[in-house]
């Protein structure tokens, strides 16, 4: 029944294969920062354990291990101990049906670092930083960079040869080296704008006047330093990919039997746009962790920051919920071009048809 629907036979197929990549992902995720030695909870029993006795600081050690299933348990609920007196640690399979079972229930846990604070609550608070920041930056230089490459490829002559220096400059430029870069001249030197930071000491986030004023002043130095990296990318590729298009058989041939050049044009650049979209997901499906340079050079709290911060400290259950939310939001961006590009390119469609 399915070979009568091509179109949904196609999406049918990518939505399996993208469903196991998510197991296998999360799979990952979730085992690669337990493979050390290291325990968390011996980090927050260092913050909390002076003035408690001996009796108090063993008990507050097993309700951080029994709130983080880090140990097994008896029967009646307390904590299993071996000959010598020591917490039986769980396994690592054990660990991992007890997150799953959590995660389908949208319990990310607590963190372990900022205990008790809900690891949601931590996403939630340094989100909207990255968002900000990364959003704008992606969708802007995209538009931009795809313009300036399509009208370099276009025009040629004096415009070309000075914007393709300038954007391959810009693209070559490492996102760290470039943010230290501004730091310096604008932050250091010539004090225009803030060095580090998400706004001023003293205030807290709301929307105000006055932290909005503040939040845009320290957001420019930010937004630059992935800005113009990604225009320069793009309009690379862009210009790449219409110099490519204006040179094969149907634009020649169209212009052999008089299409008007707009037509022309319009289907060059549909084709040459076809790559640039597969970009733009990638970018958009990891920018929710993909801005981890530009936030530790800025110091900008956002979720790259965060993060870095649950690494550093082995704080599993936020280190699982910040790539959890990576890895959801990569599959959906990536799986959404791939139906986008399926339908709006006619060789997959003709594929999909012919069943090839």
């Amino acid at each position: 029944m399915l070979n009568q629907y091509p179109t949904l036979k196609h999406i049918l197929g990518r939505a399996g294969w993208y469903f196991v990549t998510f197991l296998v992902a999360v799979t990952i995720n979730f085992f690669l920062p337990r493979l050390g030695d290291a325990n968390p909870v011996d980090t927050m029993m260092a913050k909390v354990s002076a003035g408690l006795d001996t009796a108090s600081a063993k008990e507050k050690e097993e309700s951080y291990l029994k709130e983080f299933g880090l140990v097994e348990l008896d029967p009646s609920g307390h904590v299993q101990r071996d000959a010598q007196g020591k917490p039986v640690r769980t396994t690592l399979a054990s660990q991992f049906a007890n997150y799953v079972g959590m995660s389908l229930r949208g319990d990310l846990g607590s963190s372990i670092l900022q205990h008790p604070k809900r690891v949601s609550e931590i996403i939630k608070a340094a989100l909207p930083w990255t968002l900000a920041l990364q959003l704008p930056t992606i969708v802007f230089g995209w538009l931009l960079g795809n313009v300036l490459g399509a009208l370099a490829a276009y025009k040629r002559g004096v415009f070309d040869q000075l914007m393709y220096p300038m954007a391959l400059l810009a693209s070559a430029i490492p996102a760290f080296c470039f943010g230290i870069l501004l730091v310096y001249v604008f932050g250091i030197r010539l004090e225009w704008f803030p060095a580090v930071g998400g706004y001023d000491d003293g205030l807290s986030p709301a929307l105000s006047r006055q932290f909005i004023a503040s939040a845009s002043y320290y957001y420019v130095l930010p937004f630059l330093s992935v800005f113009l990296i990604v225009v320069g990318g793009q309009a690379i590729g862009m210009r790449s990919m219409c110099i490519y298009e204006l040179g094969t058989d149907y634009v020649k041939y169209a212009k052999l039997l008089g299409v008007k050049e707009s037509k022309i044009l319009f289907y060059m650049f549909r084709n040459a746009m076809l790559p640039q979209l597969t970009g733009l997901a990638l970018a958009l499906g990891t920018m929710v962790g993909g801005a981890l340079i530009t936030e530790m050079i800025f110091s900008y709290p956002g979720l790259g920051m965060a993060v870095l911060t649950a690494i550093q400290g082995n704080d599993y259950p936020l280190i699982t919920g910040c790539t959890l939310l990576v890895t959801v939001t990569v599959l959906i961006a990536n799986f959404s071009v791939d139906i986008l590009v399926g339908i709006l390119d006619p060789r997959i469609r003709a594929a999909q048809r012919t069943g090839k």
